[in-house]
């Protein structure tokens, strides 16, 4: 296979503002010095649209924003890191989606956020020409759409060739599961947590978690489980793929670095496990500093990394297969 990848990621886009460390907030007005505020494109769709590009991908970024300050700057900062933004419709009645997520010293990031414009997308806003064209379409957040919709969306590409995905960003339940239950056959891969798997499923291991999703319709599931890496599973196999042993600074985007690298794995002609260590590559580099954008890396860079980087010991092996 040629590496090149064409992709759309559609769904949430989001203006991170990132303080650390934060081990409380202060007391009526007080203050406090802090070591780092970053701001960052993030959002499991702008997010996921960073790191594609970082890793060589051809990233158009569709989703809403308003027309305020911070839809601007958003833009900016997706478009410096290679990002096509001509396909984000902007609103005037509803502000950018944004959060401010204070740090905890371990690297835990609670969140105050604000939903905006991400919840007036849908088929209405979809380019249905450039879906027929790319060759992957990332939907980041299909829950704000439903699962009707994004079945519509999902469907198109299909039928036009696309590999199709999808990484969920609310936390999950089984209320949840049904309402973008229409759009699960018409995914090739679901990249969800372990969290989100037990909880949509009410399994006890992720594993059977996955396969329960597997039978929804979903073609395959990649579940990031944290520091134990990720479980790949389809209606044949499990395989797991361990994290990488590194310094956590911030967890902010790692799910979307793993998605990112996991896709590009694929477009590249990898198998599944490659994928996923190209995955779990992508998350370590980001989760050593501040945001999802950290870090200056690419392709070669991130697969550097995994050749001379040591794997996490991880409960998978014993646990989930």
């Amino acid at each position: 296979m040629s590496g090149e990848m064409t992709a759309i990621v559609m769904g949430v886009h989001v203006l991170d503002v990132l303080v650390r460390p934060v081990e409380t907030i202060p007391d009526g007005q007080g203050g406090v010095l802090v070591e780092q505020i970053h701001v960052g494109p993030a959002g499991s769709a702008g997010g996921t649209a960073v790191i594609l590009s970082k890793l060589g991908a051809t990233v158009h970024s569709a989703g809403a924003i308003g027309t305020d300050p911070a839809g601007e700057m958003l833009v900016t900062l997706l478009e410096r890191h290679g990002v096509d933004t001509s396909l984000l419709v902007r609103r005037e009645s509803v502000q950018t989606s944004a959060s401010v997520l204070p740090i905890r010293p371990n690297g835990e990031r609670p969140a105050f956020h604000v939903i905006g414009a991400n919840a007036t997308y849908g088929p209405d806003d979809a380019p249905w020409d450039e879906i027929a064209a790319a060759g992957y379409l990332h939907l980041g957040g299909p829950e704000f759409m439903g699962g009707e919709s994004a079945a519509r969306i999902l469907t198109h590409a299909r039928e036009h060739g696309a590999v199709t995905s999808a990484d969920i960003l609310a936390p999950g339940d089984a209320g949840l599961l049904e309402w973008i239950a229409p759009a699960l056959p018409h995914l090739d891969f679901l990249l969800p947590n372990a969290e989100q798997v037990l909880s949509f499923t009410g399994a006890l291991h992720v594993v059977d978690g996955c396969r329960a999703l597997v039978e929804r319709g979903v073609g395959c599931v990649a579940a990031t489980c944290g520091s134990d890496g990720v479980l790949i599973v389809d209606a044949a196999s499990a395989d797991a793929v361990p994290a990488f042993e590194v310094e956590v600074v911030d967890t902010t985007g790692c799910g979307d670095a793993f998605s990112a690298g996991f896709l590009r794995g694929l477009a590249l002609g990898r198998s599944r496990p490659e994928a996923g260590l190209l995955g779990c590559a992508a998350a370590a580099l980001v989760a050593q500093g501040l945001g999802t954008d950290h870090g200056e890396f690419d392709l070669a860079a991130a697969d550097a990394f995994a050749a001379a980087t040591p794997a996490a010991r991880s409960a998978l092996s014993t646990i989930d297969r």
